[in-house]
């Protein structure tokens, strides 16, 4: 049983061409060394900024770092996503999309 682990990373999707998909069983072992933030805490982050619903994340390595991608879906219904640094949970980026 993998909790909330599993439910997180449900969704991965296309990637970007430069960025390598990382799979569940990766992302947990670099967690649990240390490598990166869990993943938990990065969605508490984005909710605290954009309040809704998380939907999924893809956790991707790009250049060497690691990369969290979060969906989530604001209140008024609007789709963010937020790319964090995985290692030190620096955010990236922020994308709202605009289309109703």
């Amino acid at each position: 049983m993998c909790g909330w682990f599993c439910i997180g990373l449900t969704g991965l999707g296309a990637s970007l061409a430069s960025a390598d998909e990382i799979d569940q069983d990766e992302a947990l072992a670099l967690t649990e060394r240390g490598a990166i933030l869990p993943l938990q805490s990065l969605i508490a982050d984005a909710l605290k900024r954009y309040p809704g619903r998380f939907l999924e994340a893809e956790l991707e390595r790009d250049d060497g770092s690691y990369i969290y991608e979060l969906e989530i879906v604001t209140r008024d219904r609007r789709v963010i996503e937020l790319e964090y640094d995985a290692a030190t949970g620096a955010l990236l980026d922020v994308d709202i999309d605009e289309d109703d």
